[in-house]
């Protein structure tokens, strides 16, 4: 997905997603912000994983 069209989906400005892909490491962002992007994302397929480290994966579609 490109960054206009999460900004549009997430309802957060563009140079806001620009700022957050930037970063190598934490993002700074309010929490708000991240979890709009995130919503996006998971709408889109996107699944964010919850084992102690970073990561996502696309969601597994049943067969």
């Amino acid at each position: 997905m490109e960054q206009i069209e999460l900004a549009k989906r997430s309802r957060v400005a563009v140079g806001t997603i620009r700022r957050m892909e930037s970063f190598d490491e934490e993002v700074g962002a309010r929490t708000s912000t991240l979890s709009q992007v995130q919503k996006a994302l998971e709408k889109a397929g996107v699944e964010f994983l919850n084992d102690g480290q970073p990561g996502v994966r696309l969601k597994r579609q049943p067969l």
